[in-house]
């Protein structure tokens, strides 16, 4: 028999991390009926998540008597003081029972955190998330889940409503290693949409219409459409950041490493992502790749200013 009870709109939920991925999968639960106490450290972030039924924590020790908490933070540094640091939710002499961390970390800090839960009675699922706060929006992100099996199948109800699809991978980091296997395809991915698209454009066929190609073809993807808006017209407002993308193959190479496992295609287009970021690319969009590819072509792109879509609405 399961130790936990099932999980109802009634538990109380706590939530640390209101950045932009944080508030979209948030409203998302707010908006389903499920009551959630949140924290962030820059309280003023909090406002349209108040304005939507939630209740504003002034620390995050007022969230140590939830029965679940989603952590969601830039980084290991950040996920380990919100869990370990002065204050911390496992540093409580009450923790809830479960911790759903949606970061992108290290295995090294998931862990860490993941043995002082343990000591403490409560139990840790790695669900690094795959999609950007539009893709949080409109439901459709997508989460591999690993950690105590009964711990996943108490959390299921909160991961269904926050998301698209829910892939339980195993016990431990396994997650983790499966994000970053899915960050570093996204990069060798754009890379490659950037010099056949630079390569057909030079030879007379517009972006757009190349595109629209690719996407009606077997080689056409929803990552592939939702790509296209910013190849097409150039607009590089950052849904993920080079410097992120760069953090996450850093990680992924690392990992290779360990288990010896050759990564030839991964390592050059984490050099390129370098050289991006040395350009002052940095904190623009991964799909400025495009734009490198093209001045290595000898080319000077212009937005088309053509109207396509994204493939999420």
């Amino acid at each position: 028999m399961s130790t936990f009870p099932e999980l109802t709109n009634d538990a109380k939920i706590g939530w640390i991390g209101a950045g932009r991925m944080g508030t979209e999968m948030a409203l998302r639960l707010l908006h389903q009926g499920w009551k959630i106490e949140i924290y962030n450290r820059t309280r003023s972030k909090l406002e349209p998540l108040v304005s939507a039924g939630a209740v504003a924590a002034d620390s995050i020790a007022e969230l140590s008597s939830c029965d679940l908490v989603v952590v969601s933070v830039a980084s290991s540094a950040d996920f380990e003081a919100v869990m370990l640091g002065e204050g911390g939710l496992l540093t409580q002499a009450t923790v809830p029972k479960v911790i759903v961390d949606c970061s992108t970390v290290s295995m090294e800090s998931s862990g860490k955190v993941r043995t002082y839960a343990a000591d403490k009675g409560a139990a840790l699922l790695a669900v690094p998330v795959s999609g950007n706060p539009k893709v949080a929006r409109v439901g459709r992100l997508t989460m591999a889940v690993s950690g105590p099996e009964e711990a996943y199948r108490y959390a299921a109800p909160i991961l269904d409503a926050i998301g698209a699809g829910v892939t339980y991978v195993g016990d431990g980091e396994a997650a983790r290693l499966v994000k970053l296997c899915h960050n570093i395809f996204l990069g060798v991915v754009t890379q490659s949409m950037a010099e056949i698209t630079a390569l057909a454009e030079k030879g007379g066929v517009p972006r757009s219409m190349f595109l629209d190609y690719i996407n009606k073809s077997v080689m056409g993807s929803t990552f592939s459409k939702y790509k296209t808006p910013a190849f097409v017209n150039l607009d590089f407002h950052a849904t993920f950041t080079s410097k992120l993308l760069r953090k996450d193959f850093e990680l992924g190479l690392a990992e290779a490493r360990s288990l010896e496992v050759p990564m030839q295609t991964a390592a050059l287009v984490h050099q390129i992502v370098q050289g991006l970021i040395g350009l002052g690319h940095g904190d623009d969009d991964f799909a400025t790749l495009l734009l490198v590819q093209a001045a290595a072509s000898g080319m000077q792109l212009e937005g088309e200013n053509v109207e396509v879509q994204d493939g999420l609405d």
